[in-house]
């Protein structure tokens, strides 16, 4: 196969912004269709990077292509990736995986039994900090870490525009939509490690507030049905603790992202990235230099992609990795709606 031919199913800002643009610019692909419910925004991409084919129905597309990217709505990412799977085409789909565990699984199995490769959208495991941190924490830099703190917060950036504030097409809000992407990069970083016990609260009163206001668009307080702040503590079965809290509209002074590992032989923060150690007989704070990348995280993801399709890499991501991730979301969602705390195998963690 000297050419990888690509399809785009939803053509939102997303597919647009990034995914297109990404693929357009990296060797071996062919922009061959799209698909879109709007057929109008659907032409008018086709147009803009002149992608020679549009389609009315997803399912077209897959006897023209031999992958495609998902950036529709969550409720529909489980079906049409697995059709596309079944169908013996390579997918990438935006993040979450999908809206719950079971749709996340049927996705792996569609890939396993079709031979298929399947990542999902988590490109912040992309930027040059995180690579940078995954290799100080593999080379143990900071010895076996204990606790983590995560926070992914905007001061007042709920998306008013598109289907972010709809439940029933998204499942969720900030932690879905945002907050997803730092809890998916502390797994990784962290290896993987097998969460046993999630204490979760969600909450969406700023957002019913008539009148508020918002950075990124105006928001009708009567239809907003999703979180728009969230707060976790999650403990692993190797000792490992989580204090995990993301927002779209927090009351905080400006917007900051934050992940800080504690280990017993130092600590990191990753952005800015930075290391906290004893050495010589003192405590030493070190900046860590950044290499210039070639590759933005966008094109990194689309040539990691196409790279596994062609089957000249190993995923970045890997499905299983984000299902974990949407494991933890749906324990966080549970927790806060039993008012309870959440034990792993009760949401389909194996012992």
């Amino acid at each position: 196969m000297s050419q990888l031919k690509i399809g785009f199913i939803g053509v939102g800002a997303i597919a647009r912004d990034r995914h297109i643009p990404s693929f357009s610019h990296t060797e071996g692909v062919e922009l061959t269709a799209v698909q879109d419910v709007n057929e109008e925004r659907a032409y008018k991409v086709a147009s803009d990077f002149e992608i020679p084919h549009v389609v009315k129905e997803y399912t077209e597309l897959f006897t023209m292509v031999d992958a495609v990217t998902i950036s529709t709505p969550n409720k529909f990412h489980s079906e049409i990736a697995a059709a596309a799977l079944d169908a013996g085409v390579h997918v990438l789909c935006e993040k979450p995986m999908a809206m719950s565990t079971a749709e996340c699984e049927a996705m792996i199995e569609a890939a396993d039994r079709n031979n298929r490769h399947l990542s999902i959208g988590y490109h912040y495991r992309y930027t040059p900090e995180a690579k940078v941190a995954k290799e100080l924490m593999e080379n143990g830099e900071i010895g076996a870490p204990f606790v983590t703190r995560v926070q992914a917060m905007r001061r007042r950036k709920v998306p008013g525009w598109g289907v972010f504030t709809n439940k029933d097409l998204q499942g969720g809000g900030s932690l879905i939509d945002f907050g997803c992407h730092l809890l998916d990069l502390a797994l990784w970083l962290l290896d993987d490690p097998k969460p046993v016990e999630v204490i979760g609260k969600t909450y969406n009163r700023l957002s019913k507030t008539p009148g508020l206001v918002n950075d990124w668009g105006s928001i009708d307080p009567e239809t907003f049905n999703v979180d728009d702040h969230v707060t976790s503590y999650i403990t692993f079965e190797n000792g490992l603790s989580m204090q995990f809290e993301c927002s779209w509209a927090a009351n905080i002074k400006e917007d900051h992202t934050t992940l800080s590992i504690s280990g017993v032989d130092g600590g990191m923060d990753v952005y800015p990235l930075e290391l906290y150690q004893a050495k010589y007989g003192t405590l030493q704070d070190t900046k860590v230099r950044l290499p210039e990348e070639e590759l933005s995280p966008e094109l990194a993801q689309a040539k990691n992609f196409v790279d596994c399709c062609l089957g000249k890499a190993e995923p970045v991501v890997t499905a299983e990795q984000a299902l974990n991730v949407s494991q933890l979301m749906e324990a966080i969602y549970q927790s806060s709606e039993t008012g309870s705390s959440i034990q792993l195998a009760s949401v389909g963690v194996e012992d």
